[in-house]
């Protein structure tokens, strides 16, 4: 049990390791949404053109953060032991909409390194556990010293009006606290420093915006007790490293993304500036026109609007030595070259197929395609098995929270059940399944792997049944079977106990 003291402490310890994050996590999000400033490779360039291309981006980012998302679909839970899918776990997943916020949950894993799974009770519904996935940017674990997996603490902090609200989870008991906004237009260590010089607010005051205070909870007491014995709150790291924190994908994304942009801002520059031919006039003076007064006297001469001639396509020109020369339109075909290939390295780094980036297709073979994936697939597949330990642990917190001991500890070692991470036909599927049918794998094996959840998998048994009850030939199979009432001869009820009734 924590002491009210060592609670306020940890918030404040873990809220300014938040606040350190959320600089990184803001700047992806930015070039995940398309914000993105642009960079520029000379002062004179961003002198003359940096206001005209200010909200131009040419966004790869967003292509190269949801390519492996839409392919990370939760298909179900299995606990250690048991055959099939655990039906209680799915109802909890698709009731508090985690088929849909899941995708949600793993593109911020993608976009801020990591992306959390919260469980918690629900009072009104003690069998139906509340579960969420929380953004990095409001959330954050402790873990134990030199471990990677033993939570210590989690804190979640968000911002609601001109409050600022805190929950603290511990293995055994959750605090909530609040506090005022000091300051919305400042960041909380620079309030700090209005606070510390003593220019805003008077000391009384500042210490009462600064200290988080106890929320007031009518229904529930605050600290209450935490049930389930575990931090209930898991991490999905994205690329996790042994000493390192977890790596974003888009932070590899935004140097090329930031060069691919100049490059666009260069080609529109040259489009318009210099994508037509130029033709000069050499040797000649510039033509002039009578300056007159206004009695009509000619009072000294004036250069002719070279703007008429622009228009008027004609051009009066003067002197022995007069010539024209012409200049070639730029070349912009080298401009896209070089972005053709800077979006090829672009996919070669983030593993993200071509065709996905370059938009040109032909009339490629499927195999060629799949070929063309495996690098995509891999990387879900990556992704999968490092959201699965979390997505495992969050499974065993609502078995917790449910009070289904022995289902958790089932769960330790569990796996979490995914769709297929490669795109095929369903010829090519149901070719593949066919054949594995022929070597023995059972139906509901084949339908998991077809990517049917376990509720679809029960109604879908239940329909075979249903089917096989109305054949009639199926049902002439049961008659004949052995042991069946008015089975044939050769069956248990046949001509031998008939002899042996008649003796």
């Amino acid at each position: 049990m924590a002491t009210y003291e060592q609670a306020l402490e940890l918030v404040d310890l873990l809220t300014s390791e938040l606040i350190r994050r959320r600089g990184e996590i803001d700047r992806n999000n930015d070039y995940y949404q398309g914000k993105q400033r642009l960079k520029f490779a000379s002062p004179e360039f961003a002198k003359f053109h940096g206001d005209r291309y200010r909200d131009f981006s040419d966004n790869w980012v967003q292509v190269v953060a949801d390519s492996p998302v839409e392919r990370m679909t939760v298909t179900g839970f299995q606990a250690s032991g048991e055959e099939t899918a655990d039906e209680e776990l799915w109802e909890c997943w698709q009731v508090n909409g985690l088929d849909a916020d899941s995708q949600m949950g793993f593109l911020g894993s993608i976009n801020s390194a990591r992306s959390y799974m919260l469980v918690w009770g629900d009072p009104d519904d003690p069998d139906m556990p509340v579960v969420t996935f929380e953004d990095a940017s409001q959330c954050i674990i402790a873990y134990e010293p030199g471990s990677r997996r033993r939570r210590l603490a989690a804190l979640k902090s968000w911002q609601d009006g001109n409050q600022e609200f805190a929950t603290l989870y511990l293995p055994d008991e959750v605090w909530k606290f609040a506090r005022p906004l000091s300051q919305q237009t400042k960041s909380p260590q620079l309030a700090d420093v209005d606070e510390a010089m003593g220019l805003w607010l008077p000391p009384g005051e500042q210490r009462r915006r600064r200290t988080w205070e106890p929320r007031e909870m009518r229904t529930e007491p605050n600290p209450q007790p935490n049930p389930m014995g575990l931090v209930s709150m898991v991490e999905l790291p994205n690329k996790p490293m042994l000493v390192e924190e977890p790596i974003s994908d888009v932070s590899g994304v935004t140097s090329m993304q930031d060069a691919i942009n100049l490059l666009w801002a260069q080609l529109f520059t040259a489009s318009d500036y210099a994508s037509f031919p130029q033709r000069v006039i050499l040797g000649a003076e510039r033509p002039v026109i009578p300056k007159l007064n206004s009695a009509g006297e000619i009072v000294g001469t004036q250069a002719v609007d070279l703007d008429k001639f622009q228009v008027d396509r004609v051009a009066w020109i003067t002197g022995k030595d007069a010539r024209i020369a012409e200049w070639q339109a730029a070349n912009l075909t080298m401009y896209t070259e070089v972005m053709e290939v800077a979006v090829g390295h672009l996919a070669a780094q983030t593993r993200t197929p071509q065709h996905y980036l370059i938009g040109k297709m032909a009339n490629l073979a499927e195999g060629t395609l799949l070929a063309a994936e495996v690098g995509l697939v891999k990387r879900v597949q990556e992704k999968q098995l490092w959201s699965g330990q979390g997505l495992r642990e969050g499974a065993r917190l609502i078995a917790l929270a449910k009070g289904q001991t022995a289902k958790a500890r089932a769960l330790r070692s569990g796996r979490v059940l995914w769709a297929d991470a490669e795109s095929r036909s369903h010829a090519q599927m149901a070719d593949a399944l066919l054949k594995l049918k022929d070597i023995g794998f059972p139906f509901q094996w084949l339908a998991l792997r077809y990517g049917l959840t376990p509720t679809e998998i029960a109604d879908v048994v239940a329909l075979r049944e249903k089917e096989a009850e109305m054949d009639p030939m199926a049902a002439v199979g049961r008659m004949m079977a052995p042991g069946a009432p008015g089975a044939g001869p050769d069956s248990d009820g046949g001509e031998d106990q008939d002899d042996e009734a008649a003796a």
